[in-house]
């Protein structure tokens, strides 16, 4: 009867201890958010789902040597004191031009690219000017911002997937395998 209840409570130990571990190393802690552009972090300041606009009138989609892409991305100021980007550069294009807002107010988010922003948030524009080659949809080239107090750091911008939804064939078309009957 003894040895009984001593093999239960090791059990008992055991599947406590374990319980104590999880959560220490899991499935998720080395996957990326579930958006296609880049994220980095520099001091207060986080930029958000970084990428090229999609490539629009152009078949097939690319953008050619020599042509703009503007940059889309959410840059936000978490910090209690105003920081202000002041430069982005790029290998891939010859110029990087900056227009709209760059400053960037405590505890704000600063929402760069074409259309309009969100309530609530400041509006701006980057483009990369005279690409240096030809970029489609799929690759992506590294930018480089440089912030007032926050400092510098480097971004990946994907080009931008098409908002347009995709025009497969209709899945009952038993000629083609589609799931008929």
């Amino acid at each position: 009867m003894k040895r009984r209840m001593i093999g239960a409570g090791i059990a008992g130990i055991s599947l406590l201890v374990a319980g104590c571990s999880a959560g220490q190393i899991t499935q998720t802690d080395t996957q990326v958010a579930g958006v296609n552009g880049g994220s980095t972090e520099v001091g207060d300041i986080a930029v958000r789902n970084a990428e090229l606009a999609f490539p629009e009138n152009v078949q097939p989609a690319a953008y050619l040597e020599g042509s703009d892409a503007d940059v889309v991305m959410s840059i936000v100021n978490s910090g209690e004191r105003a920081d202000e980007l002041q430069s982005v550069t790029s290998d891939a294009a010859e110029n990087v031009a900056i227009a709209g807002e760059t400053s960037l107010p405590a505890d704000t988010t600063l929402a760069v690219g074409p259309g309009k922003p969100d309530a609530g948030q400041l509006d701006g524009e980057v483009t990369l000017e005279g690409l240096k080659r030809e970029i489609r949809p799929g690759q992506d080239v590294r930018a480089t911002l440089t912030f007032r107090d926050a400092g510098t750091v480097e971004v990946v911008l994907p080009v931008k997937v098409s908002d347009e939804p995709r025009h497969d064939a209709p899945a009952d078309d038993e000629e083609h395998g589609g799931g008929g009957h």
